[in-house]
C-alpha cells in the first residue's frame, strides 16, 4: 500500500456503529469515509474503490450479503470484512462464500478491528473461497459466544474446500454437529454423510466396519459387506473419537488417506474411493503421538485444519439461548406441553459448569419437560445435580453479605481505604475467573470482563498477573 494512509470504507445503517469506527479508524491514521446504505456505496463505488470494505448484514434495501455479491462480481479482489449482530452460522457461511475477507461478529474489540482492516489491506486480493451455490439445509449448531463465532468462521472458510479436518474438543460439545455443518456446506454436500463412532465396535469389528469384507472371509460372514469407506464414496465420513483406533487399523487409515483405495476384508481386488474425512477425538493426540499411542505420520495427515469443539462452561452465554431451543425441541420429541424457564432458573443453570456439555444439557431438557409440574420451570424444579438447591441465585449471592462484614472490618479496624485493599483483589480474582473459562485466550476474556483486550493486557502487568 506504499506510504498512503489507507482508504477505507463503510456502510452501516447504525449511526453509532458508522461514528465509532470512523472514529477509529482517522485515528489509526487512516481514511475513512461512511454510507447508511448499500445503495449510495455502490454508486460511490462506480468512480473509484477503497482499498478495505466494512459491510454490515441487515440492513434496509440492500443487504450486507447482496452486496458481497455485486461486489464479488464486479470487484474481486477487494478484501471485505463483514459485520453482524446477528452472528450464527448461516451468516458467516453466506459471508464467506459471498467473498468475505472476514467475518466479525457484533460487539467487537475496536483494536481487533483496526488489525483486521490493515491485515485485509495487506492481503489485497481478498477470499479464496469458492462462490458456489449456497447449502443444502443448516445444522443446529447455536451459539453467540466468541468461541463458537470462531468455529461458525471455520466452517465458512472452509465451504469451498474438501480439505481433512481434525476436531477436538470434550465428550458431548457437539463435534458430530460441527462435523455434518463442514459436510453439508462444502462441494460435497449432496453426496453421503456417514458417521461412525470407533470407540463404539468393538476392535475385532472394526476393521470390517470400515472396510467391508466378502462372503467366507471370517466365521460369520454370510455375505459380502460394503464398508463405511464405500458408503461415503463421493461424500463424507466422520470417524468419531479417532485416538481410540488399534495401531494396526491406523495403519490401513493412513495407506486409505494416502492412495485412495483399499481391499476388503479377504478380498483380492482393491477399490478406489473418493472421500472426505473428518476425524473427531476427546484426547490430546499430539501426546498420544509422544507416548507412541498414535502415529505420528497418520496424526498430520488428518490435521491438517483443526478446529476446537469449546465446552459449554467456556461458552456460558448461549445456555439461555440452548435452553430455550431445546426446551421447544424436547416438547417436540416428548409430544408434550411446550414450557418455557424463569429467569431465576436459566441463571441457576448459567452457574453450572455442565461437565457432559450440550449432551447433558439436551437431556437436562428432556427431563425437566417431564417432571416439572407446571408451564414454567422454575428453580424448585432443577435438581440438585444440575445446580440445584443450595446452589440456587438466593445463595449465590452470598459473597456480597460476605463483602459487606469484610468491609465492616476492615473500617473498624481503620486499615485505611477500602477500595485501595479491595478493588486490586476484586480485578484479580475476576480476570483470573474469566481467563480460566476461556482457557487463557486474552481477547475472549476481555469480552467477558467488558473491556477491550489492551486494557485487560495492561491490567494484567499492573496485578502481576502476566
Amino acid at each position: 500500500m506504499n506510504d498512503q494512509p489507507l482508504n477505507v470504507w463503510v456502510v452501516d445503517d447504525d449511526q453509532s456503529v458508522r461514528w465509532v469506527l470512523e472514529k477509529a479508524l482517522r485515528q489509526a491514521g487512516m481514511n475513512a469515509r461512511t454510507f447508511e446504505r448499500a445503495e449510495h456505496l455502490l454508486e460511490a463505488i462506480a468512480h473509484g474503490e477503497p482499498d478495505v470494505l466494512i459491510t454490515d448484514v441487515r440492513m434496509p434495501g440492500m443487504s450486507g450479503i447482496t452486496l458481497l455479491e455485486r461486489l464479488h462480481a464486479t470487484s474481486p479482489d477487494l478484501p471485505i470484512i463483514v459485520i453482524t449482530a446477528h452472528s450464527d452460522l448461516e451468516n458467516a457461511v453466506a459471508a464467506y462464500k459471498g467473498g468475505a475477507f472476514e467475518y466479525l461478529p457484533k460487539p467487537f474489540d475496536i483494536d481487533e478491528a483496526m488489525e483486521l482492516v490493515r491485515k485485509a489491506a495487506r492481503r489485497s486480493g481478498g477470499s479464496d473461497m469458492d462462490d458456489a451455490e449456497g447449502a443444502h439445509g443448516i445444522s443446529s449448531i447455536i451459539g453467540q459466544a466468541p468461541a463458537m463465532q470462531e468455529v461458525f468462521r471455520s466452517i465458512g472458510r472452509l465451504s469451498g474446500s474438501s480439505m481433512t479436518v481434525l476436531i477436538t474438543g470434550e465428550s458431548g460439545t457437539g463435534k458430530e454437529l460441527i462435523a455434518r455443518a463442514l459436510h453439508e456446506h462444502s462441494p460435497r454436500a449432496g453426496k453421503p454423510f456417514v458417521a461412525l463412532n470407533t470407540s463404539a465396535i468393538a476392535a475385532d469389528l472394526l476393521e470390517s466396519e470400515l472396510f467391508g469384507h466378502e462372503k467366507g472371509s471370517f466365521t460369520g460372514a454370510d455375505s459380502r459387506r460394503i464398508g463405511r469407506f464405500e458408503q461415503a464414496d463421493g461424500g463424507t465420513l466422520f470417524l468419531d473419537e479417532i485416538g481410540d483406533m488399534s495401531p494396526a487399523l491406523q495403519t490401513r487409515l493412513l495407506r486409505v488417506l494416502a492412495e485412495s483405495e483399499f481391499y476388503r476384508v479377504g478380498g483380492q481386488q482393491s477399490i478406489k474411493v473418493n472421500v472426505r474425512v473428518i476425524a473427531a477425538t476427546n484426547q490430546d493426540l499430539a501426546r498420544a503421538v509422544k507416548e507412541s499411542r498414535f502415529r505420528e505420520d497418520l496424526y498430520h495427515r488428518l490435521n491438517v485444519i483443526r478446529i476446537n469443539s469449546p465446552p459449554l462452561r467456556q461458552r456460558r452465554a448461549d445456555i439461555p439461548l440452548l435452553l430455550n431451543h431445546y426446551l421447544a425441541a424436547a416438547a417436540q420429541e416428548l409430544e408434550a406441553p411446550s414450557k418455557t424457564i424463569d429467569a431465576d432458573a436459566v441463571d441457576m443453570l448459567q452457574s453450572y459448569d455442565w461437565p457432559g456439555n450440550v449432551r447433558q444439557l439436551v437431556n437436562a431438557t428432556r427431563r425437566l419437560t417431564v417432571t416439572a409440574p407446571g408451564t414454567v420451570i422454575t428453580t424448585e424444579d432443577i435438581p440438585t445435580e444440575l445446580g440445584g438447591g443450595e446452589t440456587s441465585p438466593r445463595a449465590a449471592q452470598e459473597w456480597t453479605r460476605s463483602l459487606a462484614s469484610w468491609a465492616e472490618r476492615q473500617l473498624s479496624a481503620k486499615s485505611g481505604p477500602l477500595l485501595d485493599t479491595a478493588l486490586p483483589e476484586f480485578e484479580k480474582t475476576l480476570i483470573q475467573t474469566a481467563m480460566s473459562q476461556t482457557g487463557g485466550h486474552r481477547q475472549e476474556a476481555a469480552k467477558l470482563l467488558g473491556w477491550g483486550r489492551n486494557t485487560l493486557t495492561r491490567k494484567m502487568k499492573s496485578l502481576q498477573l502476566d
